[in-house]
C-alpha cells in the first residue's frame, strides 16, 4: 500500500531539512517506501531527488540510513562551506611573523622569506609581505605601523611640482562676490556638453547667465580652444557695443578647451 500524501504543507525553495524531516525519511524508508512515496509525505513535500541525496548522505551502512547520520554530515558541511578569509586560513603564518617581528627584530619581508627559503610554510600557506603591509593597515595583527620604522620612513608617493604649469585665466576666488550674490546681470558660467564622446559627435557650448538663469546652447565644430574662441567671436560679433554690457563675466572650468578665454578681457 502507497503511503498517503498530501499537499496541505508546500515545501519552501531553498528550505533545508531538519532533524525532523530526517527522522520521517529514516522511519518511511525503513518501511519500504521508494524516494517518491517519501518525498510526498505532507510533513516533507519535497522532490524525490531530495530524499535520494539525503539518503546517500546519511547511510552508514549498504542497507541502513541514520537521521542522525545525516544530520551530522549536513551540519559539517555547512560549517565547511562559504569563502574563509584568508587572513584565518592562514593564521598560523600570521602568528609566525607575529613571534619572529617581536622576538627576533626581523621585518615582515624577512618573515616570508625566510619561512620560504627553510620550508617552514608552504607556498599556499603564507601571505605576500604586501598583504602582511594591508594587514597591519588594517589592524588585524599586533603589529602597528609605528613599529615598523622603514615603512614610516618610506615615502610611496612621489610629489612633484610643475614648473611650467599653465594658468588658463584668472582664479575663481578672484570673482567679486556681487557675482555670488546673482544680484547683477551680465555674469555668465560656461561649460562644454559631449555626446558620447566620438570622434563625430556633437559639441555644444552652453551659457547660462547667473542671475535670470537666461541659457543658450551653441553647437561649435569640436572641443578645442579654437571652436570654442570661433563661437564667442561670433556671439561678439552679434552685439557688437553690448558685449561688455550683456557678458560682464564668464566662468568656466580650467579646461584646456578654455585656454584663450582671457584673450576677451584684453579685446573688450
Amino acid at each position: 500500500m502507497d503511503h498517503s500524501y498530501s499537499n496541505t504543507k508546500p515545501h519552501q525553495k531553498g528550505k533545508h531539512l531538519t532533524l525532523n524531516d530526517r527522522t520521517t525519511i529514516q522511519e518511511l524508508h525503513s518501511k519500504g517506501y521508494s524516494n517518491r512515496a517519501i518525498a510526498r509525505d505532507r510533513e516533507l513535500n519535497c522532490s524525490p531527488s531530495t530524499v535520494g541525496y539525503e539518503l546517500k548522505r546519511g547511510t552508514v551502512s549498504v542497507y541502513r540510513y541514520k537521521a542522525v547520520e545525516g544530520q551530522s554530515t549536513y551540519e559539517l558541511h555547512r560549517s565547511e562551506c562559504g569563502r574563509k578569509s584568508l587572513f584565518l586560513r592562514r593564521h598560523k603564518f600570521i602568528d609566525y611573523v607575529s613571534h619572529c617581528f617581536h622576538n627576533r627584530g626581523w621585518s615582515l619581508d624577512a618573515c616570508v622569506g625566510y619561512a620560504l627559503a627553510k620550508g617552514i610554510f608552504q607556498k599556499d600557506q603564507v601571505v605576500s609581505t604586501k598583504t602582511l603591509y594591508n594587514y597591519v593597515d588594517l589592524g588585524l595583527m599586533d603589529i602597528k605601523n609605528g613599529d615598523l620604522p622603514e615603512k614610516v620612513k618610506r615615502n610611496t608617493k612621489t610629489r612633484r611640482a610643475r614648473v611650467n604649469k599653465r594658468i588658463l585665466g584668472r582664479s575663481i576666488d578672484e570673482r567679486s562676490p556681487r557675482i555670488e550674490s546673482r544680484k547683477d546681470f551680465g555674469h555668465w558660467e560656461c561649460d562644454l556638453v559631449l555626446g558620447h564622446k566620438t570622434k563625430d559627435d556633437d559639441v555644444l557650448l552652453t551659457l547660462c547667465e547667473r542671475k535670470t538663469r537666461q541659457f543658450f546652447m551653441i553647437k561649435i565644430e569640436d572641443k578645442t580652444s579654437a571652436s570654442v574662441m570661433k563661437a564667442f567671436d561670433k556671439l561678439r560679433e552679434y552685439y557688437g557695443s553690448k558685449w561688455n554690457q550683456i557678458f560682464k563675466s564668464i566662468t568656466t572650468d580650467n579646461g584646456s578647451e578654455f585656454a584663450d578665454l582671457s584673450d576677451l578681457e584684453q579685446v573688450s
